[in-house]
């Protein structure tokens, strides 16, 4: 399923001129600010038009073209180095109390179009197209996909073991998240690391999904015997039980014609509805909180009314949509229809508030989190999950390990 690699990485001392936020996480405008006075920023590769007239599209040759000279200059300059032989690397993300450590490997595109390596999401043209124009560009992966392995006590002590060297890069972003990295080139224990993730069942793609669909495509493109480096994706593997997945919740525009106390009543048929006296966070999957009217109010699903056995149907953001966000709001498409927003967990409810409270939507839904094990059950089922289901944190750095495609 995988193999060690001979990752591109920061030159000891620099990572901390670096490392960047994965590219998707910004726009065109955040990146060209994160950048500014930075000219070794990995947002010069993964963002390249921020080098270039404001007024070009990202999707331009032109820009492709910049990433690439602008990875080879940083190569050039000897920031970034390639290890002389395939290794592993255990890397650390560290966020508050939270800490996950992974690892990072280039994992098998044949596993990945068997299903072996499995998915939850669909992608879109656009943007698969985008990560193919930008790996044949620079021809190499540069944004790791974030995986997860089941349980496997085995990886999680070798991983443990691996980190108990003196690292090869600590480094702490500006958002607070501290990235840490050692390598693993001893050749017992990388062999050991091979045979344990083989024995796995499967492996589950996190975040990331039309980074291993871009590579999928790059590797047909390019044919081969199924074992050069294009036949392979960067990833890194964590234990499901350590990642954490936010709560991503819902705004609402407009109460689709009806008054507050209206669609309150209207709730109470498919759910117990309770005034709270302060905003609190839903703490089972059939619980919701909901900001309308300048009140808070929890929601909980009347029983009868999840089907269990459902992997989908059982997700929070279902049973929402099913029972709430559909009948009431009259809201089908939630990826094209402009009356409901979503925000990832890390703002908290009372960034939810003020939007609701300022006028600008109607109301606001608190969803509790996906859970990694529901996560798994779709994918393990075949199903794909519901738009804006899931939002990891913390999440990867760009420009710690790269993947040249020799």
């Amino acid at each position: 399923m995988i193999r060690p690699f001979r990752a591109l990485r920061p030159a000891p001392g620099r990572a901390s001129e670096i490392l960047a936020p994965p590219y998707d996480v910004l726009s065109s405008a955040e990146a060209r600010e994160r950048a500014n006075g930075k000219p070794w920023s990995f947002l010069h590769v993964s963002k390249p038009e921020i080098d270039l007239d404001p007024a070009i599209d990202p999707h331009d040759r032109a820009v492709y073209a910049k990433g690439a000279e602008n990875l080879n200059r940083t190569v050039a300059a000897g920031l970034l180095i390639r290890d002389a032989k395939p290794c592993y690397y255990a890397y650390r993300l560290t966020w508050g109390e939270r800490r996950q450590t992974g690892l990072a490997a280039v994992a098998s595109v044949a596993d990945y179009l068997t299903n072996r390596v499995r998915k939850h999401e669909l992608t879109t043209p656009v943007k698969e197209d985008d990560r193919v124009r930008q790996i044949d560009a620079v021809n190499a992966q540069t944004g790791p996909v974030m995986m997860a392995y089941p349980t496997a006590t085995e990886i999680d002590a070798m991983l443990t073991s691996a980190c108990t060297a003196t690292h090869d890069v600590d480094v702490t972003a500006d958002d607070g998240v501290r990235h840490q990295l050692w390598v693993i080139d001893d050749a017992a224990t990388v062999a050991a690391m091979t045979r344990a993730v083989e024995a796995l069942p499967a492996l589950y793609i996190a975040d990331g999904h039309h980074r291993s669909a871009a590579a999928s495509r790059i590797a047909k493109a390019r044919g081969g015997n199924g074992d050069a480096s294009h036949d392979y994706f960067l990833s890194v593997i964590f234990p499901h039980h350590q990642m954490t997945i936010l709560d991503y919740n819902r705004l609402l525009r407009d109460l689709n014609g009806r008054s507050a106390e209206q669609l309150v009543a209207a709730l109470g048929e498919r759910f117990t509805v309770t005034l709270l006296d302060q905003p609190t966070r839903p703490s089972a999957s059939g619980e919701f909180s909901m900001y309308l009217a300048r009140r808070w109010y929890r929601l909980t699903i009347k029983p009868g009314l999840v089907p269990m056995d459902d992997p989908i149907g059982r997700l929070p953001i279902t049973i929402l949509t099913k029972n709430a966000i559909e009948p009431l709001f009259g809201i089908t498409d939630p990826r094209t229809d402009k009356r409901i927003d979503f925000v990832g967990g890390a703002r908290g409810l009372a960034g939810l508030e003020r939007r609701v409270a300022s006028g600008e939507m109607a109301a606001a839904l608190a969803l509790f989190p996906t859970q990694m094990t529901d996560l798994m059950a779709v994918a393990d089922a075949g199903g794909i999950m519901p738009p804006k289901s899931t939002w990891f944190e913390p999440k990867l750095a760009d420009g710690m390990v790269n993947h040249v495609l020799d």
